[in-house]
């Protein structure tokens, strides 16, 4: 019985020990989840991109266009075989939420005609490198790869008047292009010297945070010469590529590159616009 007397003493002694050893924010002691790893001392990660999904990509390019697009959808008799061509084929892709695209293709009595229009986004998994900038670097490898000139700006107020003497002492040998008589460069960047200068590769404005166009003109393993458009844009950590090509049924004629490139940029601005850029 007397030892049923000491448990409430013990009991006692114990609660004071452990109250002296754990402190409370209130009275001074330490908080449990203070220390090194906290959120003060934690590298703040990258923004993600704007764009978390991506558009049904046979779905975003409507009627009307298709039909200036491709001439030979509006000669198809069979109605089956028309649904068919506006609906397109889908690319093959393996992760839906980073890339997506559509091919069409529809031949007509005058050409053949190639759509495909391209969608992906970017993610960078690099805490340290945004969606945005890791976006920025594959575009700006793209538009390498399509040799695109950088936009070059010009100024002929500042040009001394050629005399046609040679250059002087320690002057470095001119590598400008031939200049027209008003001083604005000629010179072709696109490998076709008889193609306006507004009509050759360029980096584009107004189209997204970013852009450029290309166009190609092939003759290879064909008697008809196909061209080929291509306008790339980026819009945050999206790049979105549209490629239009035309190749005539008849031999010896040649796509016209101003009205392939009108349609293809009239497109390009259609599927910036519904990604809200």
């Amino acid at each position: 019985m007397q030892r049923r007397a000491y448990v409430p003493g013990v009991a006692a002694l114990l609660a004071a020990v452990l109250t002296g050893c754990t402190g409370s924010p209130d009275d001074g002691g330490q908080a449990d989840d203070s220390g090194p790893g906290s959120a003060a001392t934690a590298t703040q990660a990258a923004q993600p991109g704007r764009y978390a999904t991506l558009p049904e990509p046979c779905g975003v390019v409507d009627g009307r266009t298709l039909d200036e697009l491709l001439p030979g959808i509006g000669e198809m008799t069979d109605e089956g075989k028309r649904e068919t061509a506006y609906a397109g084929e889908a690319t093959l892709t393996y992760d839906t939420d980073r890339k997506v695209g559509c091919r069409w293709k529809v031949e007509s009595a005058l050409a053949t005609d190639h759509l495909l229009i391209d969608f992906e986004r970017v993610v960078s998994y690099d805490n340290a490198v945004s969606d945005d900038a890791r976006a920025e670097e594959l575009f700006a490898t793209k538009r390498s790869e399509a040799e695109v000139p950088e936009p070059v700006v010009t100024s002929t107020d500042s040009a001394p008047p050629s005399t046609g003497a040679a250059p002087g002492p320690g002057s470095p040998p001119s590598t400008s292009p031939a200049t027209s008589p008003a001083g604005s460069s000629t010179a072709s960047v696109s490998g076709s010297p008889s193609a306006p200068a507004d009509l050759q590769p360029r980096v584009l404005e107004e189209l997204g945070d970013e852009a450029f166009l290309d166009d190609a003109l092939d003759s290879a393993g064909s008697t008809a010469q196909q061209r080929t458009v291509t306008v790339a844009f980026r819009t945050s950590n999206v790049i979105v590529t549209v490629e239009y090509a035309e190749q005539p049924m008849t031999v010896g004629a040649v796509p016209d590159s101003k009205e392939m490139q009108d349609r293809a940029r009239k497109l390009a601005a259609e599927l910036a616009d519904s990604l809200g850029g």
